[in-house]
């Protein structure tokens, strides 16, 4: 009974939040680029400090009733791989408003989830930062930093742009966004970000 009572919980918060951001604009055909990019990167910023993979994705679209937009690990690699800098040309494909809304929830639902390990992260760099000393020092900023470092590389296309610092930099920047889309409304946060960031 009780397992019933938080599914149907679940479902109730889902749709709430999905009716939330079919309130919110929708983006251009010019900003899509830049929104696949940031919904990709958000995601390998979750993946890379919590060590979750597509299965525990799966699972939170599951959880979330998004089963028909993220049926599988196929279709879920099919929308990461939207991202135009993502290497590889095999099985990119368009990412529509619904199944950008889709990964949103995901992202907020798995920083929800890791929320304490996020706010533990994120109080580790203001310290770092009060001592004057290097994030890479802390042991769990430093395997962040280095996970993400080198997940990026081996996903992403060459760019002679991208220094070690430049993408520490990146990695950081989002670890504090995920503490703000781990809170309550998370998810008009990370949407209304994608839109005002993709016009930039």
């Amino acid at each position: 009974m009780l397992k019933v009572m938080h599914l149907a919980a679940n479902s109730t918060t889902s749709n709430s939040q999905w009716e939330d951001l079919t309130q919110l604009p929708a983006p251009n055909t010019v900003q899509w680029d830049n929104i696949k990019t940031q919904l990709d990167l958000v995601l390998l910023a979750v993946e890379t400090l919590t060590g979750i993979g597509s299965e525990a994705m799966l699972s939170a679209a599951t959880h979330l009733n998004l089963e028909s937009k993220v049926p599988d690990r196929v279709a879920l690699w099919r929308l990461r791989q939207s991202n135009p800098i993502r290497k590889g040309q095999g099985g990119r494909k368009k990412l529509d408003v619904e199944e950008a809304r889709s990964l949103v929830l995901i992202i907020c639902y798995l920083a929800k989830q890791h929320q304490e390990l996020i706010r533990r992260a994120v109080g580790l760099l203001e310290q770092m930062a009060q001592d004057n000393r290097e994030p890479h020092q802390a042991a769990l900023l430093g395997d962040y930093i280095d996970a993400f470092c080198n997940v990026y590389q081996e996903r992403m296309e060459e760019d002679e742009q991208i220094s070690t610092d430049l993408l520490t930099r990146l990695a950081l920047k989002l670890l504090v966004d995920l503490l703000f889309y781990s809170a309550s409304g998370g998810h008009r946060r990370l949407w209304l970000a994608l839109i005002d960031r993709s016009a930039k």
